[in-house]
């Protein structure tokens, strides 16, 4: 199975909180859209996606403004998970593309810092605080060999390298 996580491209930023409340878990977070810097990395990372995804592929997204709009930017049909928001676990995200047993490939549009703890655990066995860069694909293949199963990164692309 292919699994291509891509974290939302630039956004704007929000006000700091107010003092008491929780950062990033106001409306205000999901509502946040891209800058025009961001809106050109999703078009690039789009780009890019769509000479090497299949047709068949599912992409998967969060209900935050910014990863709709990153995913829009490929032109494909795309589904909104509740259950990868920004507050995600790596359990969620891993349940909603039905890690390692979809047929498909799964593109999942998500956020940081689960994005980069989904990656660690994947290729070393431990959630590590990876960091994936904003607009970034990782793209990973899960597979049975020799009796078990292992999993190969098959690429790292940023938007600002294409």
């Amino acid at each position: 199975m292919d699994l291509i996580l891509w974290r939302h491209a630039q956004a704007v930023t929000l006000p700091e909180p107010v003092e008491g409340e929780p950062p990033h878990v106001h409306a205000a977070d999901l509502a946040r859209p891209l800058t025009l810097k961001g809106e050109r990395q999703a078009e690039r990372m789009a780009a890019w996606l769509n000479q090497r995804l299949s047709a068949g592929a599912k992409v998967l997204v969060s209900p935050a403004v910014r990863t709709r709009q990153t995913a829009q930017a490929l032109g494909r049909e795309v589904r909104t998970v509740p259950s990868i928001d920004p507050q995600a676990s790596v359990d969620d995200l891993l349940k909603a593309a039905r890690w390692p047993r979809s047929r498909e490939p799964v593109l999942l549009v998500g956020h940081q810092p689960t994005l980069g703890l989904l990656a660690a655990r994947l290729l070393t066995g431990q959630d590590q605080p990876w960091s994936i860069r904003k607009g970034a694909v990782w793209w990973l293949r899960g597979r049975e060999r020799e009796g078990e199963f292992q999993v190969t990164l098959l690429a790292v692309q940023g938007p600002d390298l294409l």
